[in-house]
């Protein structure tokens, strides 16, 4: 019964989540048919007063009987025009709904009083009138069929989006419910753990037994790593969640207020215009007819006078109010037991949400200015528009009123006066397309400025309440919670085949990896850092730190791990692309490039899917894991195209050339395009052009990653002994180190150019003043009273851990740090006593002296101010970093604690015994 009570509650936020985007498709499928109505209805009415014109110029020789006889006839066309929809009836029954229905009524109502008209009335009737409402016909069809289309395309649009919120939940669902998961792992194992304890407190604990406790440890420590993994996993899955709740509300609120509205003013453009003046043109051609006539025609101006785009627009709206009123508003739908309904600004998260922010905003004001230029334009197109339809039919109405007589109009119709009508239809046309144009893009921009607005107010308030919760978190706290990532780096390995240039296919036979360490790290730390970054792929990175990373995946290291920022995203994804770019053979097959290239010509998406579907299938198994971890990472990064401007047209542009090269003797210029076509369709539609993971096992993409962590390194690695890896830091080293509220000062051991504003310049034996750490690499400080960013490797504390790094040792040789930077902590705690080398004592002391006689020549003080420093021969060359191996130093400088120095009167030379 619980189980069941369980379906019901999923399914019930389903269902309704169904209904409501169900209700949304017939809303948009009935302003469609409205629109589409719109057009048919005005079509008719300009088809019916051309006819009208043509048969009013036949008897216009006739007298009373024929003309009451033309305006009963039309009189009953009235209700066949009304017979097809329970809207059309609606308009006629009530003349005064619509403007354009009221001026064809009181037509109608002046034509009965007119029961003689002259015989040169009938060649002006019959001839420009007539074939002025044929063009304008044809003009509302046209304009009518490409708002249509329009529509359209924004409909598609703004389903997907809703597809890609439905997309989104499901992602944060399974993420939730594999963090409940490891929850429940996680306490399980701690209810093993306190029974082993109890058992073991009763009896005494021999070896098995205390082999059994550090196992049931290391159990709940990778378990509680996974449970954190998992949690965050699934505080990703929910801000993306609510990022894509808030677009999509904003999205759907924006097509309904403001792009129906300015849709339904493109199906008009001209349309009351134009017809305006052909009735006026009439009005005036029938006012010299006869005088009897005047009042008859002064109520037909009236009508024309009140034709109201504005107010038939309203009229439409108010009529049709359920197909275009603004649906209800997405719902937010946690997961079962999930309370959180606000995006979380964690402290794991907060450098990846702060420069997204700051991105949104660079973004939007960028997107503003566009979207605003694009109106000025649009306007000025639109009042150009308007300006060559009133001058078609401005000629005909000058010439009417000028015209003393309606004998005079027959010269109207000359030849060069047709040319030009027809010069000025050419101009019209090409106004008009011009004009569909600009909205289109002012649509576009528009929406996408309406999403990241949402957005950015949604992060800005996840910023503010993070800043505030962020105040009750220790520095302490944040520093412990990373450190563990930087102790435990992933281990390199050597491989049998070259990794770039080589054969991927026996690089992974070889390797064991499903996935190319390089393809995978590339992805996760784009995932992780760059998936709105600007440009991405499309912005080349510096070419020194492409190779440098190169070089380090082709030793079977992941230099990713740790040791690379977010400005090192475009060299990043240049070595992603130059991964694949020199493969050999290239990762599709040379012989297979014609037949991808014809199968992506088809037209229809889903053969063209099918097409390509089977060809790829012709692959090796290895080979498709890879491009179907690719192509779905890469459909994941072009759904951020509003914040990275790199769509799946814009990857595909960058990805083409890279992954399917132009064989040679081929023009690679003419094949470019398809080539680009090919590659958009597998970025748009990775999940039906590759295999599901029941038919292909292996590694899939995942949206929303962590960080790397000790739980990603292994059993053995968490099984070893702690201190094969990287030595522990001291808790007073550490303490002293990250403390953010005092300022230390340091000084530094090398000359440091800055490579951006926020970075600091300065030269050897500079006093720096650190205020806070910034991250592993940086403080933020301040030199002569600039602040900024100082590197960390390039000073030197007065006591504490030195910041300089060990030289790394040859892979392969024993103790050597597996071709990762270990860090040379050494303990300023006094209580902690060590055994120092004398040769490491004695160069410290030389180089700390040396610093410390060149700040007091500074600061004015002279060299008798300085601390003296213990004996000992004094080093030729100052070294920043000295090279422990396996023991640990105590350095000695300007804040040495006197106690210690009091303790051990003979310096730093004599070796510290422990007490």
């Amino acid at each position: 019964m619980a189980t069941h009570g369980k379906l019901r509650r999923e399914r019930g936020p389903q269902a309704d989540h169904e209904a409501q985007v169900k209700e949304m498709r017939w809303q948009l499928g009935e302003q469609l048919r409205c629109l589409e109505l719109q057009g048919e209805l005005r079509r008719e009415l300009l088809q019916d007063l051309a006819e009208f014109m043509r048969r009013r110029a036949e008897v216009e020789l006739e007298y009373s009987r024929g003309l009451d006889k033309l305006v009963e006839r039309f009189s009953g066309r009235a209700g066949r025009l009304g017979g097809g929809s329970r809207e059309h009836q609606s308009f006629r029954k009530e003349p005064s709904l619509l403007s354009p229905l009221q001026c064809w009524a009181v037509l109608l109502q002046q034509t009965r009083q007119q029961s003689r008209e002259s015989a040169a009335l009938s060649d002006v009737l019959g001839g420009p009138l007539a074939q002025r409402l044929s063009h304008i016909a044809e003009d509302v069809g046209r304009i009518v069929k490409k708002s249509k289309d329009l529509e359209q395309q924004l409909q598609e649009e703004l389903l997907e989006v809703v597809s890609e919120l439905q997309t989104a939940k499901k992602t944060y669902q399974v993420y939730h419910m594999e963090s409940v998961n490891a929850e429940a792992k996680l306490r399980e194992a701690e209810r093993q753990e306190e029974k082993r304890a109890c058992r073991s407190a009763g009896t005494e604990a021999g070896p098995l037994r205390k082999g059994s406790l550090k196992k049931g440890g290391r159990l709940v420590e990778k378990r509680h790593a996974k449970f954190l993994e998992h949690k965050l996993k699934c505080t990703k899955a929910r801000n993306e969640y609510l990022l894509s709740l808030a677009s999509v509300n904003a999205a759907v609120n924006n097509y309904y207020v403001r792009d129906v509205l300015d849709l339904m003013d493109c199906c008009d453009t001209g349309f009351h215009l134009a017809l305006g003046q052909v009735l006026r043109s009439y009005t005036a051609a029938e006012s010299r007819t006869q005088a009897s006539q005047l009042q008859g025609l002064g109520s037909l101006e009236e009508v024309v006078e009140a034709l109201d785009p504005p107010g038939d627009k309203a009229k439409v709206l108010e009529v049709h109010a359920a197909a275009f009123c603004p649906p209800l508003r997405f719902d937010y739908q946690p997961h079962e037991g999930d309370e959180v309904a606000e995006i979380r600004v964690e402290m794991e998260l907060r450098d990846e949400i702060l420069p997204r922010a700051q991105n949104i905003q660079s973004r939007l004001d960028r997107q503003t200015i566009e979207t605003e230029e694009v109106n000025k334009t649009l306007k000025a197109t639109l009042q150009a528009l308007l300006e060559v339809v009133a001058s078609e039919d401005g000629d005909m109405l000058d010439s009417l009123q000028a015209s003393p007589s309606t004998e005079s109009l027959k010269s109207t119709s000359s030849d060069p006066g047709v040319r030009q009508a027809g010069r000025r239809r050419g101009q019209q046309q090409e106004t008009e397309t011009f004009y569909v144009t600009k909205l289109q893009e002012y649509l576009s921009g528009r929406s996408i400025l309406t999403k990241l607005q949402a957005k950015h107010e949604k992060l800005q308030e996840a910023i503010q309440r993070g800043d505030k919760e962020e105040r009750e978190v220790s520095w302490t706290q944040y520093t412990q919670r990373k450190l563990p990532k930087s102790r435990l780096p992933r281990p390199s390995s050597q491989y049998n085949q070259k990794l770039f240039g080589g054969d991927m296919e026996k690089f992974i036979q070889s390797s064991g990896q499903s996935v190319p360490l390089v393809v995978e790290s590339c992805v996760r730390f784009i995932n992780l850092n760059g998936l709105q970054h600007e440009g991405i792929f499309r912005v080349s990175g510096a070419q020194p730190r492409v190779s440098e990373i190169r070089d380090a995946f082709e030793r079977g290291e992941d230099p990713l791990v740790e040791g690379c920022t977010a400005h090192d995203l475009d060299s990043v994804a240049g070595v992603l692309k130059l991964y694949f770019r020199c493969l050999q053979p290239p990762i599709f097959p040379p012989e297979l490039f014609r037949e991808l290239l014809a199968s992506a010509e088809a037209e229809a998406a889903a053969e063209r899917v099918e097409h390509v579907s089977g060809l790829l299938a012709r692959l090796p198994g290895p080979v498709l894991v890879v491009l179907r971890y690719l192509f779905t990472f890469l459909n994941h990064l072009a759904q951020y195209s509003d914040e990275n401007m790199m769509d799946a047209y814009n990857l595909a542009v960058c990805f083409g050339p890279t992954l399917l090269p132009v064989p040679a003797g081929q023009d690679p210029v003419a094949l470019q395009g398809r080539v680009n076509q090919l590659v958009q369709t597998l970025i748009v539609q990775p999940s039906r052009v590759f295999p599901p993971l029941a038919l292909l096992p292996g590694p899939v993409y995942e949206k929303c990653m962590a960080p790397p962590s000790a739980s990603c390194l292994g059993d053995a690695q968490l099984e070893g002994p702690a201190g094969e890896n990287e030595p522990e830091p001291e808790a007073g080293s550490l303490a002293q180190e990250d403390d953010p509220e005092g300022v230390v000062e340091a000084v530094a051991c090398f000359a440091y150019t800055g490579r951006t504003a926020q970075e600091l310049t300065f030269q050897r034996g500079d006093v720096l003043r650190l205020h806070e750490r910034a991250s592993g690499d940086w403080w933020r400080g301040e030199r002569a009273g600039a602040r900024g960013l100082i590197p960390h490797k390039y000073i030197t504390l007065p006591a504490g851990p030195e910041p300089c790094t060990q030289p790394e040792a040859p892979l392969g040789t024993p103790g050597g740090p597996s071709g990762h930077r270990r860090r040379c902590l050494v303990p300023a705690s006094p209580e902690r006593h060590v055994e120092v080398d004398k040769a490491v004592a004695q160069t410290m002391d030389s180089v700390f002296k040396e610093l410390l006689g060149k700040t007091a020549v500074r600061q004015g003080l002279g060299p008798a101010s300085t601390i003296s420093p213990g004996p000992g021969p004094r080093s030729p060359k100052p070294v920043a970093c000295s090279r422990l191996g396996k023991s640990k130093g105590l350095s000695r400088g300007p804040g040495t604690p006197a106690s210690l120095l009091a303790s051990h009167p003979q310096g730093l030379d004599s070796p510290l015994k422990p007490h």
